[in-house]
């Protein structure tokens, strides 16, 4: 053979360079190739469901089990989810915008951050539910119950009370409560109570 056509011989320092490029090549390809890890947003409802992240909006969801359910930054806009149970759910950043929730069961949920404007949760649970800083502009909640609910930095602004039991578990808050609870007033001539401490509005 001639000598112009042998290949040079490789070094020790190369081999190792290219085994170093081949390996980052491989990585790549690897990460290219797998799937992105994501919730199964096509899973049928039940307790314990993996919804993070997904658009259940306008679903009819009336009466489903979501217990313990993740459903965080999941959209429920316009969806009907009226007398379901989402106890223990973790809501959080979750958006019920004009989501009816009438008669559902959200006791101990975490719902913080998330945005019910305009949800309709008449005669909804919520006890011991969190809802730190969640928005609840105009949402109704005539007949609900808030004993032990966290309500710190929540926005109630024009948000529908009467008839809500407050968050002491005692007091039930008057037909003209809206945006704060004014409680029925307790014993026989008795005059107007003051405001139960409702949350900061606006924030």
């Amino acid at each position: 053979m001639r000598p112009d056509l042998l290949a040079p011989p490789v070094r020790a320092g190369d081999r190792i360079r290219l085994a170093a490029v081949l390996a980052v090549g491989a990585a790549l390809q690897m990460m290219a190739t797998a799937e992105p890890a994501r919730a199964a947003c096509t899973d049928l409802p039940a307790a314990g469901v993996e919804w993070r992240r997904c658009r259940m909006d306008g679903a009819a969801l009336d009466g489903v089990d979501l217990t313990g359910a993740r459903l965080v930054d999941t959209s429920f806009q316009r969806a009907s989810l009226r007398g379901a149970r989402l106890v223990r759910a973790d809501a959080r950043r979750a958006r019920f915008i004009s989501t009816d929730l009438r008669e559902a069961v959200l006791d101990g949920a975490d719902l913080t951050n998330a945005d019910l404007t305009n949800a309709d949760l008449a005669g909804a649970s919520l006890q011991r539910t969190d809802l730190r800083r969640a928005r609840l502009f105009r949402a109704n909640l005539k007949g609900a119950d808030l004993t032990g609910a966290n309500l710190d930095g929540a926005d109630l602004l024009h948000a529908e009370l009467a008839g809500a039991r407050w968050i002491d578990g005692v007091s039930i808050c008057a037909p003209d409560s809206v945006g704060r609870c004014h409680p029925v007033p307790t014993g026989t001539g008795a005059g107007p109570a003051a405001s139960v401490p409702s949350a900061t509005l606006g924030q």
